[in-house]
C-alpha cells in the first residue's frame, strides 16, 4: 500500500480550513484517511500550522511520502525530518 501525507479540505465555502492526514494514495482527497497528523488554517495571519510530531515522523519513518504542499508546511514550521530534535534525538 502506498502512503501519503497530504491535505484534506473542511471548513464552509470561502473559509478553508484543513487537517493534514495520512491516506492511501488512490483515496478521495477529502474523503478516507488512516490517520490526522496535523492541522492547517490559511485564514489567519500568519497562517497557523500545527504538527502532531511524533506521529508525523513516526509515519514517515514508515515510508510515508508528503505532498509538496505539506513539504513547504513542514520546512515552514520548523519540522523537518532527518534533522535534530530540541530534545536531542535524531528523528
Amino acid at each position: 500500500m502506498s502512503v501519503a501525507i497530504r491535505l484534506a479540505r473542511r471548513g464552509m465555502k470561502k473559509k478553508a480550513f484543513y487537517r493534514i492526514v495520512v491516506a492511501d494514495k488512490r483515496a478521495p482527497n477529502g474523503g478516507r484517511f488512516i490517520d490526522q497528523v496535523g492541522t492547517y488554517d490559511p485564514l489567519v495571519e500568519p497562517p497557523l500550522v500545527d504538527f502532531k510530531k511524533e506521529k508525523l515522523h513516526e509515519w514517515i519513518r514508515r515510508g510515508a511520502l508528503p505532498s509538496q504542499t505539506v513539504s513547504q508546511l513542514m520546512k515552514r514550521a520548523g519540522v523537518v525530518p532527518g534533522r535534530e530534535s530540541p530534545g536531542g534525538e535524531t528523528t
